[in-house]
C-alpha cells in the first residue's frame, strides 16, 4: 500500500479529516436569486413587482428535497413562506394582501458573494404606499451556508431606518415569520418546541424564548426548521406568535411595552438578526440548542 494512501486511511479512522461543507452558489435571474447547496436547489429570494414584500420560497430540506415552508393559501393568503413584514405601520399594511395598502419594495437586490463556503445577498427595500410618506427604509444582508449535508443555514440581518416618526398599534402581524409546511405542523403530528422545552401553540404562544423549532416525519425521514433570535436584537427575547397549523414568528408588536402601540422616532435605526436552521432529524439530533449557543456569541 502506498504511504500516502495509508496516511489518508489512518487520518480518517482517527477522525483527523473533517468532511468538507458543501459548496454554496447563487445566481440572480430576473426578479429572484436562486441558491444551490452542492447539487441541491435550496431556495429563491424573490422580489417580484406584483408581490407584497420580498420573501424566500421554497426552503428545501436536506432530507426530502422538499420545502419545509409553504406558500399562501385561501385561508391564510398573507402567509408567504419565510418573510419579513409588518401591519399597521402609520396606517399602512405591509403584511396582508392588497398592494395599495402598502408594499415593501426591493430597490437593490444583488449577490455580493456568489460561490464558496457561503453566499451573500444584499438588498435595500423602501416601505411605500400611495399618497403617504414612506415610513421605513430597510437594508438587509442574507448569508447562506451549509455547515453539513444535514444542516442548511440562512442568516437574515436587517437594519431598519425610520424615515419619519413611526407608530405601530398592537398587531399580531409583525416582523420575521415562517409559514411551516403542513408536514411539520402540530396539527399533522409534528412537534413545535421552544428553548425551554415548551411545546405546541398552548405552550409557546406569547412566551418569550430565544428560539423555536418545528419538525416532523416525512416519507424520507425527519426534517425541521428553526428560527433563532440574536440577543443583540431590540425586544429580545421577543414573545412568539405561534399556531399549531404551522406558523412561527417572534412578534414584539403584539406585546408592546405600553400595551397599546410601538413608537419609533424619525432617524432611529433598529438592527435585527435572525438565524434559520433547515435541518435533518429532530431538535436534539440537530443540536438546535447548541447551535443557538454558537449564534448568540457571534457579533455583527
Amino acid at each position: 500500500m502506498k504511504k500516502s494512501i495509508f496516511i489518508a486511511m489512518l487520518a480518517c479512522s482517527c477522525g483527523m479529516l473533517k468532511a468538507e461543507s458543501p459548496v454554496v452558489s447563487a445566481v440572480k435571474t430576473g426578479n429572484r436569486i436562486d441558491v444551490t447547496i452542492g447539487d441541491k436547489f435550496f431556495t429563491s429570494y424573490r422580489f417580484q413587482e406584483d408581490e407584497k414584500y420580498p420573501y424566500f420560497f421554497p426552503l428545501n430540506g436536506p432530507v426530502s428535497g422538499g420545502s419545509v415552508t409553504s406558500m399562501r393559501n385561501g385561508i391564510w393568503p398573507h402567509h408567504t413562506s419565510l418573510f419579513f413584514g409588518c401591519d399597521r405601520v402609520n396606517g399602512g399594511n405591509y403584511w396582508q394582501e392588497g398592494l395599495e395598502r402598502g408594499r415593501i419594495i426591493s430597490i437593490g437586490a444583488r449577490v455580493t458573494e456568489a460561490k464558496g463556503e457561503r453566499v451573500v445577498i444584499e438588498d435595500e427595500c423602501i416601505w411605500k404606499r400611495p399618497d403617504a410618506e414612506s415610513p421605513i427604509l430597510d437594508r438587509r444582508k442574507i448569508t447562506i451556508t451549509a455547515p453539513s449535508n444535514e444542516l442548511f443555514q440562512l442568516d437574515f440581518d436587517i437594519e431598519m431606518e425610520m424615515l419619519t416618526d413611526v407608530t405601530i398599534p398592537k398587531t399580531n402581524h409583525s416582523l420575521f415569520s415562517a409559514r411551516v409546511d403542513p408536514d411539520l405542523s402540530v396539527e399533522q403530528g409534528g412537534i413545535m418546541v421552544n428553548a425551554e422545552g415548551k411545546e405546541g401553540e398552548k405552550g409557546t404562544f406569547g412566551v418569550a424564548s430565544p428560539w423555536i423549532d418545528c419538525y416532523g416525519t416525512r416519507k424520507t425521514g425527519v426534517e425541521g426548521i428553526a428560527i433563532l433570535q440574536h440577543p443583540s436584537n431590540k425586544w429580545f427575547p421577543s414573545p412568539w406568535f405561534t399556531r399549531d397549523y404551522g406558523f412561527i414568528s417572534p412578534t414584539p408588536m403584539y406585546w408592546p411595552a405600553d400595551d397599546q402601540a410601538t413608537h419609533l422616532k424619525k432617524g432611529e435605526t433598529i438592527v435585527l438578526r435572525y438565524r434559520v436552521l433547515v435541518h435533518a432529524g429532530d431538535t436534539k439530533q440537530a443540536n438546535v440548542a447548541g447551535k443557538y449557543e454558537t449564534f448568540k456569541k457571534e457579533r455583527r
